[in-house]
């Protein structure tokens, strides 16, 4: 073996270690984070069966209620990312989450309408912030090649979220119904809400702002990160915030993403309501069954992140779980009141779906600069978070109006098929890691 063949094994071994030590201090904390905050957003859909029912709303209310926190998320998306910059990542981070923490638990006193789409849309305002800031984080960690893999590690919260929240949502509104004078639902938003303050005090106190600040680094693996990083940036062509809003590729991204969130929050939201529509009565089984396309999401999703490092390609890892979403929600709307061809559908949708959420994040940095990533970042997951307030009230209104979600699931397999053809209108030579 040649000198340098030698020099470069020690050094792919010495960042090997390096990003090993990364991964373990940093992602099973960032990990927990966000299972409770895509736990948040996926219990209005277990609350739906009885909150519906003993506050009397409509699925249209219920759909308008629930897209809210998308709308307040778009608004205040990007300039909540920036002031994870001008804050610090712990001190930002641990305010949002004891803000919705609180927000969540609240939703138990809602009583009308109105009051559920005020802390909804509150709760989207507190929650803004959080997955794009934690996106940024990230990529002042970890370098390109090596970020679909640690993104589809922390974005695994979200089929895992489904895998625990749904047996646990479901057995919370069984057992806990009526229990001390409050209802199942009631009881759901305190017991999963309630954590995330504590959790917000743990980020405050363990969390730390960049690999510059901390003692289980050595000087030697702070510098190899530092030059990792560094010659990456110095490939990045949007270097300014003019930039960002210049930029066709920005705004073709912000399209992809609205394909990606229809189709994670058609299921976050009604897949309880499509399962419990097929037949399946139990909300303890409609649990239980809400986490089998989970489960099958973690696995996919994990082997689709690996295989686009190894392979140093992003498109076709994106585009192909997009298509794989909008097949499988089309073949839950074919038959409605078959189980098996519903959980048929649910089952390919998880996969597709759980897959493209941290495919999708591999592009943006590969031409967003560290200086323009927070905002650039917030932008594209506001503007594509539209999408999923269109998601839920589309299913909710198309419900009341044709008493069926079919025609729904249909319009939005087409756009999620549209956004996993747009996909392949971004250059490989771009996108893919070099």
């Amino acid at each position: 073996m040649s000198t340098a063949n030698t020099a470069d094994s020690v050094t792919l071994a010495r960042q090997a270690s390096t990003h090993s030590t990364v991964t373990w201090r940093l992602m099973p904390l960032l990990l927990v984070c966000y299972l409770f905050a895509h736990l948040d957003r996926i219990n209005i859909g277990f609350a739906k069966m009885q909150m519906s029912t003993d506050l009397h709303f409509s699925d249209t209310v219920y759909g308008f209620g629930a897209g809210l926190f998308f709308i307040a998320y778009a608004l205040f998306g990007v300039p909540s990312n920036m002031a994870l910059d001008r804050v610090g990542p712990r001190r930002w981070i641990a305010t949002l989450m004891v803000v919705w923490g609180a927000l969540s638990t609240s939703m138990l006193l809602v009583q009308t309408p109105t009051g559920f789409y005020v802390l909804r849309f509150l709760l989207g305002v507190a929650e803004a912030g959080f997955f794009p800031g934690i996106l940024v984080y990230l990529n002042r960690w970890y370098p390109a090649a090596r970020r679909a893999q640690i993104t589809a590690l922390f974005a695994i919260a979200v089929p895992m979220a489904g895998v625990v929240g749904g047996p646990l949502s479901g057995g919370i509104l069984e057992l806990f119904h009526d229990a001390a004078g409050l209802r199942g639902w009631q009881w759901m938003f305190l017991l999963e809400g309630a954590p995330v303050i504590l959790l917000g005090l743990v980020v405050l106190k363990y969390l730390p702002d960049n690999f510059a600040s901390v003692d289980w680094l050595s000087a030697e693996q702070k510098q190899g990160l530092r030059e990792q990083l560094e010659r990456e940036e110095q490939r990045k062509s949007i270097t300014s915030f003019g930039g960002i809003l210049g930029d066709a590729r920005v705004w073709l991204l912000v399209a992809v993403y609205c394909a990606v969130m229809l189709a994670v929050n058609t299921l976050a939201f009604w897949m309880p309501t499509l399962i419990h529509g097929a037949g399946i009565g139990s909300d303890g089984r409609v649990g239980l069954l809400s986490a089998v396309p989970y489960l099958a999401g973690c696995f996919f999703m994990i082997a689709c992140g690996r295989s686009s490092d190894r392979r140093r390609e992003r498109r076709w890892h994106l585009s192909v779980p997009l298509l794989m979403s909008a097949a499988g929600i089309a073949l839950a709307g074919i038959a409605p009141d078959n189980a098996a061809l519903v959980m048929g559908g649910l089952v390919i949708a998880g996969m597709g779906a759980s897959a493209a959420l941290p495919m999708f994040w591999q592009l943006p940095p590969a031409f967003l600069s560290n200086t323009t990533q927070a905002a650039g970042i917030g932008l594209i997951s506001s503007l594509g978070s539209i999408a999923s307030f269109a998601a839920p009230y589309l299913i909710g209104w198309m419900r009341d109006t044709t008493h069926s979600a079919s025609l729904a699931l249909y319009v939005l397999a087409v756009f999620i098929t549209l956004g996993g053809f747009l996909v392949l209108r971004t250059q490989a030579a771009t996108v893919n890691p070099q």
